[in-house]
């Protein structure tokens, strides 16, 4: 392994200076790396959400590739289902290792431009801990809690300060992701407390907090439109608008929440990209909070009234049209899902006399890894239910690896079932034993399906 890379790191050197011979006014950035246990054959570079290059892994899982003349600033790259962050400047010679196992926590750099992004990826990994310390801290008064973060954010500053005295020589813009990266996190978390401490206290009431207890917000603007996709950045603003609304009087599982939320994103961030991408996000993420058909139509009428982008909006009307199609309290219509034999199957036949909890899935929208997670742990809570799992658009060659395959189908497309998913986006049906329809759009990664299934098994 470290052969291989080292061959790599040597090859960068030798084709940075062919090209500097051939072309010098051109400036290389080369990346590339070693996947282990790859999900895919290739890695895609993202700026923002355009696709900069497709590298292709080779026979032993590596990858080589340059881009030519590009700017200093952060990008991310793809691959599988799963993506992180990167520090690019002109020259740079980056190379990433990881294992698809666990990607995040065995992702190392080397190479040129390792020490910026060996950084970053440790503030992301702190970042994650920090998530489940700050769980216990949410039960906390606003004094005490606001003390925890001070200490934590002393913690921060001065780690950055010790990088910025260590390193002169630094970009400004590194910096200043830097800085995003260390203290942004704790920021989101001081604009989930009100929330999460309601959450939290039985009498479901959050102690009233006043303006000095969000000190950062006097220097921290909602228009930095350039870094909206990094995680820092966007889920501080998410957390920020959330709380606002809140703040407001709202109960966040309200349909009201979400009509004042939607409204609050559409006067707060002036950027049209930015703002249709987090109505986009918070339209479905009310939609699939609530698992259920019973859809509330003022709030998908604001959000059609509020985004400017019509492909936005078309997969919203799909994902409504689409709730409208299966019908609580009847049977569920027959249609065919084929097994990985490539033997077409009856749906009917696979649920009859059994409460099932029938799930679409789609990689585009989840991973894999998510959907294991969470059926194994459901079927484990509930046996007596046969959970269900239909890939949409299939083709035989992609399942989920850690689950029963003879619990897994997929659709082609002749199935009737695609009548009902024009949208793509995940669907769980609910059934019980007599073939009636419970619930016609559940979700896996909702609160409310535990008692959506307790009450499945009731019927």
């Amino acid at each position: 392994m470290i052969e291989r890379l080292s061959k790599l790191i040597a090859l960068f050197i030798i084709t940075a200076f062919i090209s500097c011979n051939q072309a010098s006014e051109k400036s290389m950035t080369f990346f590339g790396g070693k996947i282990i246990n790859p999900k895919s054959d290739h890695v895609i570079l993202y700026d923002n959400e355009i696709v900069l290059d497709t590298f292709f892994l080779d026979q032993n899982d590596t990858f080589l590739g340059q881009v030519e003349a590009l700017s200093e600033g952060l990008y991310y790259f793809k691959h599988g289902n799963e993506h992180q962050y990167i520090y690019l400047q002109p020259k740079d010679s980056l190379l990433i290792r990881l294992n698809t196992w666990d990607f995040d926590e065995s992702l190392v750099f080397s190479g040129k431009g390792a020490k910026r992004n060996n950084l970053l990826i440790d503030c992301f990994l702190d970042s994650e801990k920090q998530d489940k310390l700050f769980y216990k801290y949410y039960d906390l008064t606003p004094h005490k809690f606001r003390n925890k973060v001070d200490s934590i954010e002393k913690i921060k500053l001065a780690t950055y300060k010790e990088f910025e005295d260590n390193n002169p020589e630094e970009s400004d813009n590194y910096k200043d992701i830097l800085k995003i990266a260390l203290t942004y996190p704790l920021y989101s978390k001081v604009e989930s407390y009100p929330m999460a401490h309601s959450a939290m206290s039985s009498h479901n009431k959050h102690n009233e907090v006043n303006a000095s207890f969000y000190p950062h917000r006097a220097s921290i603007s909602l228009e930095r439109d350039s870094i909206m996709y990094f995680y820092a950045y966007r889920d501080f603003v998410i957390n920020h608008l959330y709380n606002k609304v809140n703040t407001a009087g709202h109960d966040y599982h309200s349909d009201e929440f979400t009509v004042s939320l939607l409204k609050t994103i559409a006067n707060e961030l002036k950027s049209e990209n930015t703002r249709n991408a987090i109505l986009r996000q918070t339209m479905v993420g009310h939609f699939y909070r609530k698992s259920s058909c019973n859809v509330n139509k003022e709030a998908f009428d604001t959000y059609l009234s509020l985004s400017s982008d019509d492909n936005d909006k078309k997969l919203i009307k799909s994902l409504l049209n689409d709730s409208k199609k299966i019908h609580k309290g009847k049977k569920l219509g027959n249609f065919k899902v084929t097994d990985y034999n490539k033997t077409d199957r009856s749906i009917k036949s696979l649920i009859k006399g059994k409460n099932v909890v029938l799930y679409f899935w789609n990689p585009e929208y989840v991973s894999k890894d998510y959907i294991a997670a969470r059926v194994n742990f459901l079927s484990r809570e509930y046996p007596d239910v046969k959970f269900i799992g239909v890939k949409i658009d299939g083709d035989g060659k992609e399942r989920i690896k850690k689950i029963d395959i003879k619990k897994q189908y997929y659709l082609n497309s002749t199935s009737a079932a695609n009548q009902f998913l024009t949208s793509k986006m995940p669907r769980t049906i609910l059934i019980n034993k007599k073939g009636v329809v419970t619930n016609g759009y559940a979700a896996l990664s909702s609160r409310n399906i535990y008692s959506q299934i307790n009450k499945l098994r009731k019927n």
